[in-house]
């Protein structure tokens, strides 16, 4: 589990939970690039679009908190 912050949520990444479905990448792909260091730009975007975002994941690997 990796944690991923903008200073108000924290993005929580589950990797052996991931189907690697991109929907997170479609939706923010400035948050999200597989191919950066971290892969997880959380500060990139607002709380509530990362909360839609989240709530879209299908597998599950993405929550907040």
């Amino acid at each position: 589990m990796k944690e991923y912050s903008n200073g108000e949520i924290a993005v929580i990444w589950k990797p052996e939970l991931c189907q690697h479905a991109g929907i997170c990448v479609k939706m923010l792909p400035k948050v999200y690039n597989p191919k950066e260091k971290p892969w997880i730009q959380a500060e990139n975007a607002s709380t509530e679009q990362l909360k839609q975002q989240i709530s879209k994941c299908p597998s599950g690997a993405l929550s907040y908190r």
